[in-house]
């Protein structure tokens, strides 16, 4: 290959993250309404026939299909099949920022207003209900943040003779936060009180 080709090639990659190729990708929506005359955010819980993380907290989304012309499509899709809303009565969408899990998985993550006037009608198959909290508890009370450690552990069949070091080679350890947040009887935690956390952060 010459260099024009090289060249003609670089020219047109758009750059995205490395291996995202292989990523699940997911999108979600924060989704905020206006009741008793303050913002609250909206939260639902996993059904508990659900095979992932049943009766967990969380917000409406999921999966982004071949046929979402965007992952903001793909979230408002999500929002009005779980919630049983329109997507007329969701404004004011706006991108956060997006989440590279260590786990192989990108979740882009979007913030709106829910009409108050709108009326839920959840699925029972994904939600196992909803349930709102004032935003102010959220800019008032930080998160519990906890890490968790992730060990380095190779295949039986690693070539630790084709690095330096060997099998004493120094590697880098790995960790990640997990951010948690207690309300009344309600845990919410894990990518959810993540984007909860970087959202307060945002608009503090």
């Amino acid at each position: 290959m010459d260099a024009k080709k090289i060249t003609e090639k670089i020219k047109t990659h758009k750059p995205q993250v490395l291996g995202s190729r292989n990523f699940s990708k997911y999108s979600i929506l924060l989704p905020l309404v206006q009741k008793d005359g303050e913002v609250h955010v909206l939260f639902e819980t996993r059904s508990e026939e659900l095979r992932r993380q049943p009766g967990e907290v969380c917000f409406p989304g999921g999966r982004i299909d071949p046929q979402d012309k965007t992952p903001k499509f793909a979230a408002l899709r999500e929002t009005n099949e779980e919630l049983g809303i329109s997507e007329d009565e969701i404004s004011e969408v706006f991108p956060l920022d997006y989440i590279v899990s260590p786990f192989g998985m990108i979740v882009y993550a979007f913030a709106g207003f829910i009409d108050p006037s709108a009326t839920f009608e959840p699925n029972p198959a994904e939600v196992g209900s909803l349930f709102s909290v004032p935003l102010s508890f959220f800019l008032e009370n930080e998160p519990r943040i906890y890490q968790i450690q992730f060990d380095v552990q190779p295949e039986d069949d690693f070539p630790y003779e084709l690095i330096e070091g060997g099998r004493d080679y120094s590697w880098r350890a790995r960790e990640m936060e997990e951010y948690f947040y207690l309300y009344e009887d309600k845990v919410i935690w894990g990518l959810t009180a993540r984007i909860l956390a970087h959202f307060i952060d945002v608009i503090r």
